[in-house]
């Protein structure tokens, strides 16, 4: 089959500017997060972040707090990259990036996820275009919330506990505030 026939086969999937959208990796079954075609890595709201060491491989532990929640939890994730990113000043930061699984509606794929302080922002996530453009998605830019919220479930949580709440976890070395 050519790559057109397979495209034509699932319908493409309109989705507003704001969506709910789940983090399983992270315990996090609800999300406002703001689509930005203009963003193109997206970006977690994370603070506190502390590079550590797990069995010679280099992880990312952080909070995320987020907006509405009572406290902050601790994640630890494998660091997928470092790379300069634009914040929306337009000045190019250094950020830790992640891969997490990006929960919309019924659907599920991996995506690079940015750590940034976005407190001062709207939203606790953005969306940036490269986690949606191979996933056959059109953003509607006079709409919000069209996909409700997440309803597929990991069958198998196994990553919510290598990446979920890190507390009084043995595997990871040095010291903890």
């Amino acid at each position: 089959m050519t790559q057109s026939l397979l495209q034509t086969k699932r319908p493409k999937t309109i989705i507003g500017w704001r969506e709910i959208v789940g983090l399983p990796d992270l315990g996090i079954s609800r999300l406002r997060a703001k689509i930005d075609t203009g963003a193109r890595t997206s970006a977690l709201h994370a603070v506190d972040l502390k590079p550590i060491e797990r069995n010679g491989v280099p992880w990312i532990e952080f909070n995320v707090p987020l907006t509405g929640e009572p406290r902050t939890k601790r994640y630890a994730a494998p660091i997928a990259d470092e790379r300069a990113i634009k914040n929306t000043s337009g000045m190019p930061e250094t950020r830790y990036v992640v891969k997490l699984v990006l929960v919309m509606a019924n659907r599920h794929w991996p995506i690079d996820v940015s750590l940034a302080d976005r407190e001062k922002m709207k939203f606790d996530m953005i969306l940036g275009r490269t986690a949606i453009r191979a996933h056959r998605i059109v953003v509607d830019a006079g709409k919000s919330f069209l996909l409700g919220p997440p309803t597929w479930k990991p069958k198998n949580l196994k990553s919510v506990d290598v990446l979920g709440h890190i507390e009084n976890d043995p595997s990871i070395e040095g010291d903890r505030p």
